[in-house]
């Protein structure tokens, strides 16, 4: 990673990630701008000092003044187990961000969830997509796969990621994870080199929170480079089964690729 990013984009700032993912980034120093579809309902949820564009996921044409001059985009926006909520809104709002970079090289950090490669599960697919699209389009990133939401007890801030997707319960057995540190994790990967390249689960441990969590993204294993599958994980979805939206999507991103490395 060359240099730490300055204005970063948040994608679904104002849902219950988001609005921690704003608030890190904006503690952590950086210029926070909001992708938004109600800029009033936006002021009234999301703190002073951060940038309110107007923009809708699934319409491509909104997106150019979203990302125009950002050096880092945070995907936390995501819908419900409907396999047509993910398609539509979860894996299309990935696509049609990078598609709109145009090929322009901005820092990444995508939040799926934990089970992504569960056999069958046909939103999870869609999910899973996302992230193959943003492995192709060569730009930096990191993905994050938390854990469920608000099962944690309150000792439980002790960050763990773990690779290879093997807890597959569908339940918070798989693990738990606060949504604050889901956001710390998602903005401190931007900056924090041995996090690029890098996916994970996260979930939390009993004890407290590290001070730096370098040594834990040291500890993972990069996804190799090419592949669009997670270094760890047993995919049996191969291209040319794929649905005709995303071989397409992921066309369109290989496309990119060479104005990328300008």
């Amino acid at each position: 990673m060359n240099h730490r990013p300055s204005t970063v984009l948040i994608v679904g700032a104002t849902g219950s990630i988001g609005r921690h993912a704003v608030a890190e980034a904006q503690r952590q120093g950086y210029a926070v701008r909001a992708l938004v579809r109600d800029r009033a309902r936006a002021a009234r949820l999301l703190p002073e000092g951060v940038d309110l564009v107007i923009g809708d996921l699934t319409r491509p044409d909104t997106l150019g003044p979203a990302v125009e001059g950002v050096d880092a985009i945070v995907f936390t926006h995501g819908s419900t187990t409907s396999e047509r909520d993910v398609r539509d809104n979860d894996y299309a709002g990935v696509a049609n961000v990078l598609r709109a970079l145009g090929g322009r090289r901005a820092r990444i950090a995508l939040m799926t969830a934990i089970g992504t490669t569960r056999p069958g599960v046909a939103y999870a697919q869609w999910k899973l997509r996302s992230e193959r699209l943003v492995r192709a389009s060569a730009n930096p990133y990191t993905i994050v796969r938390p854990g469920w939401f608000d099962y944690h007890q309150p000792g439980q801030r002790k960050i763990v990621m773990l690779q290879g997707d093997r807890r597959q319960s569908g339940s918070p057995a798989d693990g738990v994870i606060a949504r604050d540190q889901i956001a710390r994790v998602l903005i401190e990967s931007l900056h924090i080199d041995a996090a690029d390249r890098k996916t994970f689960e996260l979930v939390a441990d009993h004890g407290p929170a590290q001070d730096d969590l370098t040594t834990v993204f040291e500890s993972l294993t990069p996804d190799s480079v090419g592949s669009l599958d997670a270094a760890e994980d047993t995919v049996d979805l191969p291209v040319t089964h794929e649905p005709e939206t995303f071989r397409h999507d992921l066309a369109a991103i290989l496309v990119g690729i060479p104005r990328a490395a300008e």
